[in-house]
């Protein structure tokens, strides 16, 4: 299932994917409560996915702090506050994010890279499981993100195979439109 579901996105042009990120950036800013002081994950794109930079641009200026993902080690991603023009070093699995100096931030509102998406929030993703891992460890301090799922409409498929360990998603943004799963 994923191989085919990246195989089209992969298909999707550049120039497409390009505005079809802007198109879900606009949709999400214009439909998604984001408050002041919300800690806000994004995620560097990595080959075909979608582009949430214009997204994550939007909402920084609503006043929300921004974090991404940094890869420690195989089994740990952490979050680090994303500040306009401090450097951006290798985060591992092929992203950039801040270096070490940046804040280590636990996020309240996660936009969630993906391979492929069902309707009922259920995610695919890398299969590294390092999205699900950062969550549990977040629910384990008492906290749970709303977890919003970023991708291109192509990603849809029927059902996703769900496991026990696999966090759904709160939401979907796609250039086409919102899916509020609860």
């Amino acid at each position: 299932m994923r191989r085919e579901v990246l195989s089209r996105r992969d298909g999707l042009g550049a120039e497409k994917r390009i505005e079809m990120s802007i198109a879900a950036g606009e949709l999400a800013a214009s439909v998604i409560e984001f408050q002041p002081g919300d800690v806000v994950s994004g995620f560097w794109p990595i080959r075909s996915e979608i582009d949430p930079r214009p997204l994550m641009a939007e909402i920084q200026r609503r006043g929300v702090r921004l974090c991404l993902p940094v890869v420690l080690d195989r089994e740990t991603i952490i979050f680090r506050e994303l500040v306009r023009g401090a450097p951006l070093v290798d985060a591992g699995f092929g992203t950039i994010g801040p270096g070490e100096e940046a804040r280590v931030l636990d996020p309240t509102i996660m936009l969630v890279p993906l391979a492929a998406f069902d309707k009922d929030g259920g995610r695919l993703g890398y299969g590294a499981g390092h999205y699900d891992r950062a969550i549990d460890k977040l629910i384990a301090k008492g906290q749970r993100p709303r977890l919003i799922g970023v991708a291109f409409g192509v990603q849809k498929v029927d059902r996703v195979p769900v496991e026990k360990h696999d966090q759904l998603l709160d939401m979907i943004i796609t250039e086409s439109g919102i899916i509020n799963v609860k």
